[in-house]
């Protein structure tokens, strides 16, 4: 705990020693940028999602139906148990616990795959929105992005947010 406040300590220290240097130097210009706006604004987020959703639609309906066949055969063990058998009863329960494994294997699956996958194409997004803040930057003559959330407050005409977001959107 002791090792975590020095970590914090420090990096504040850093941060301001950087931020103040930066702010001291009357010749550097700087800019600030809303990363989660960009990524909620822009359409290629959407579009991911959409593609996401449709490659892995199959996979969910598959877990969807599973579910719905546990619950049923739930429903009517507690319906019909008192007219079964123990066999039947103790039939029964193996069908559940094995449908119930066969989800949570595949279940687990899928959130392992749809998690990678949501990765990988975050990150070609993230790279999208990187190279228009480094051309941004660039045209500008900018020397410091900083992103929104590390900072307090900054004056909204420092903000490229809204040229980055239509500058990425371009390359739909």
């Amino acid at each position: 705990m002791k090792k975590l406040f020095k970590s914090i300590a420090l990096a504040t220290v850093a941060s301001g020693a950087l931020l103040s240097s930066a702010a001291m130097a009357a010749d550097q210009k700087v800019a600030v940028v809303n990363f989660q706006e960009v990524m909620g604004k822009i359409p290629q987020t959407a579009a991911i999602m959409q593609a996401l959703e449709a490659e892995f639609k199959d996979a969910k309906a598959e877990l969807a139906q599973l579910e719905k066949d546990i619950k049923y055969y739930q429903e009517k063990k507690k319906r019909d148990s008192s007219l079964m058998s123990e066999k039947e009863i103790e039939e029964l329960d193996k069908k559940m616990a094995d449908l119930y494994q066969d989800y949570q294997t595949k279940g687990k699956a899928l959130q392992q795959q749809a998690g990678a996958r949501q990765n990988e194409e975050t990150n070609k997004i993230v790279a999208l929105v990187r190279q228009a803040i480094d051309g941004i930057a660039a045209k500008e003559k900018v020397d410091l992005v900083i992103e929104q959330k590390a900072i307090v407050f900054s004056k909204p005409d420092l903000s490229i947010t809204d040229k980055v977001v239509e500058q990425v959107s371009k390359l739909n």
